[in-house]
């Protein structure tokens, strides 16, 4: 995931890095290399699952190209 698919799914950034920091997780990191949907699943929070669909419809168009 990166951070193309937020934007897709319209999340605010400016809400975002602090639920990456509540969550332990890298935002630079995440900037730089994007992340793994696994390692956001396994925060427990349903509100990852909308940019996870965004993020295998995106793989999903970009592999049939």
């Amino acid at each position: 995931m990166t951070i193309q698919d937020l934007r897709d799914a319209r999340y605010c950034l400016a809400g975002v890095r602090p639920w990456f920091r509540r969550h332990g997780l890298d935002w630079q990191a995440f900037l730089d290399c994007g992340i793994e949907a696994d390692r956001l699943r396994a925060t427990g929070d349903a509100l990852v699952e909308p940019v996870i669909l965004i993020a295998e419809q995106r793989e999903a168009y970009d592999g049939r190209a």
